[in-house]
């Protein structure tokens, strides 16, 4: 598999992505590359449930967050092993053997032409998650109509100026916004089956940042006013300083309760339906090990 001219992203860099090498902002060729697939227990309540989501995690990124908790594998890009289409089939499949309640792609967006060729060989039929940054082309999401069913996009800034400084994107907002709606469109309003587990939709996540609680409030407002009924918000509190934190003071610590408190409030005077992180969840016990786990049989 080649890619000729990438515009997955919407960086938009158009750079030649061969079966195993590439020059583009991603750094990765055309075939995937894995870090981890095993059973996840820490999603959302509807994702995870009693037996755990079978995550896939991807190198590579298209953002260049200062801040992510993965850090080793989406800017430093240490760990993972190429893998053909085939091969991330198979992975679905033992994921599956394994009791997971869905396949959850985590940082999926530049390798969507293998993901939706993986998921065209799979032989189990698990609801499929996109797990994203939010930073997506809606060109690129209308690729995987009819084979994601459920989307779980990061919205992680109401004002580019942030984006920039800390996700090195600076036409995140209007990416986000179109891309959130585009997945709602698809998935419709959210479905659960009779265990509670989510069988379709949308669940848009924002991490509130310390010392940008203005964000996360404009972040909820967007939402509020924007989202088509029946798609979930989830509001997170788990931000670690990880990565590059320690470069920007400003938020090289955690958030304060008061902060918390803050941008909970709002979400609940919005009357937006989801999820909502307590504070503990800000551990670093909950970050995954990056080994390689379920990646070869």
């Amino acid at each position: 598999m080649t890619i000729q001219h990438c515009t997955l992203c919407p960086r938009g860099c158009g750079a030649l992505r061969t079966e195993n090498q590439g020059a583009g902002f991603c750094g990765m060729g055309a075939n995937p590359v894995v870090a981890r697939a095993a059973l996840h227990f820490w999603e959302e309540p509807c994702i995870s449930g009693k037996r755990g989501s079978g995550t896939v995690f991807f190198t590579g990124c298209c953002l260049k967050c200062v801040f992510c908790q993965n850090y080793r594998i989406s800017t430093e890009k240490e760990v993972g092993k190429i893998i053909s289409a085939q091969e991330l089939a198979d992975i679905f499949d033992r994921l599956a053997e394994q009791g997971a309640h869905n396949i959850n792609l985590v940082n999926p967006t530049h390798f969507v032409p293998a993901i939706l060729k993986a998921l065209a060989l799979r032989k189990t039929k698990l609801p499929v998650v996109y797990n994203s940054g939010g930073y997506e082309n809606p060109e690129t999401l209308k690729m995987l109509d009819g084979w994601i069913d459920i989307y779980l996009p990061d919205f992680k800034y109401a004002d580019n100026l942030l984006a920039q400084k800390y996700s090195g994107a600076p036409n995140y907002v209007e990416n986000a916004k179109a891309s959130v709606l585009e997945m709602a469109r698809q998935t419709g309003p959210a479905a659960f089956d009779a265990e509670g587990m989510m069988t379709r939709g949308t669940i848009v996540r924002h991490l509130i940042l310390p010392g940008n609680t203005r964000n996360s409030i404009a972040v909820l407002d967007w939402l509020g006013e924007s989202l088509p009924a029946g798609v979930l918000v989830s509001l997170m509190a788990q931000y670690i300083p990880c990565g590059k934190a320690e470069d920007f003071p400003e938020i090289n610590r955690r958030i304060t309760a008061r902060e918390y408190h803050k941008v909970q409030e709002h979400l609940f005077r919005l009357n937006l339906d989801g999820f909502v992180q307590e504070r503990k969840s800000a551990s670093r016990d909950f970050i995954p090990p990056f080994n390689l786990e379920g990646v070869s049989p």
